[in-house]
């Protein structure tokens, strides 16, 4: 008896999702233990040219004018991506993201590819709306981003869109922490006034070129730093800028703080481009809100 198309698909979906949440054994390939430095010349030609257009959108998304009218927010993608994810520091650097992909998507329930990957993040850390895929910045950006792991081996991860030098993901100790209940919200207050406000303001609406880390300019609550988990992972690598020194329980705290004030809510088919107008949105998924804020958890 045929099984019919429908169902196989289905079935291949829950199957390919059982699998990728339980773990297979990656990276496969031998990469170098540190992020290599990035290539020292661009391409030639028309490449060339692609790859110096996605330099300028990553250091400039919403005010390029290729990019602004998709960003809803005052970030940018080196706010998080640092130096234009030129920089050595885990879930920061761009070196060893591109070999990663095709990669299977929790969130998307979905294989995505990188172009999708940087797509998304219009949605929710830009707080903006999906650009079209194909269009000359969805491009550009991809072909920057590649770029920057020229030489690397290829090699897709089975379980999750992060690069070879962003696992484990999330850091396992924050994770205990937060899963353990481990949190104080006031000792992260205490935390952002000494270690943050300077560059993020007192008011968390940021100060200069440093981005706003809440209210309506900030990231929305389905952004992954919105995940105090996630949020906290990076801070420990990255945060104060140039001086990253935080224990796991002070960024486990911090983000907590942070993430306790208001930003926007998420709402998926709110960012999507109108039908026909943005190409196909690679997901399983085809709705999902999370309200803000996003600390303390929500009671299911």
């Amino acid at each position: 008896m045929q099984m019919k198309k429908s169902h196989a698909i289905g079935l291949a979906l829950v199957l390919l999702a059982g699998l990728a949440a339980a773990g297979f054994p990656w990276p496969t390939q031998s990469f170098p233990k540190t992020p290599p430095p990035p290539p020292g010349e661009y391409p030639q030609g028309e490449l060339g040219e692609m790859v110096k257009l996605g330099e300028a959108i990553v250091m400039n998304t919403n005010t390029h004018p290729l990019t602004k009218d998709y960003v809803g927010n005052d970030l940018q993608c080196k706010s998080c991506h640092l130096n234009g994810g030129k920089t050595g520091n885990r879930y920061a650097t761009y070196v060893g993201v591109a070999p990663v992909y095709p990669a299977y998507s929790p969130r998307e329930k979905a294989v995505v590819s990188l172009e999708d990957r940087v797509l998304n993040c219009f949605m929710r850390s830009m707080n903006g709306t999906r650009p079209p895929v194909g269009s000359k910045a969805s491009i550009a950006m991809a072909a920057y981003i590649t770029w920057l792991s020229s030489g690397l081996p290829v090699d897709p991860n089975p379980n999750q869109p992060v690069g070879v030098y962003s696992t484990p993901w999330p850091d396992p100790a924050i994770a205990k922490l937060v899963n353990s209940g481990s949190v104080d919200v006031e000792h992260g207050k205490q935390v952002y006034e000494a270690q943050c406000a300077a560059c993020h303001g007192a008011d968390g609406q940021g100060v200069g070129a440093f981005p706003p880390v809440w209210g309506d300019r900030s990231y929305n609550a389905g952004a992954g730093m919105a995940n105090v988990i996630k949020g906290a992972s990076w801070v420990k690598y990255n945060m104060p800028l140039g001086n990253a020194h935080l224990s796991d329980q002070e960024a486990v705290d911090v983000m907590a703080y942070v993430n306790s004030h208001p930003r926007p809510s998420f709402k998926l088919t709110d960012h999507l481009a109108p039908a026909g107008e943005a190409g196909v949105y690679n997901s399983n998924v085809p709705q999902q809100i999370i309200e803000a804020p996003t600390w303390p958890p929500k009671k299911k």
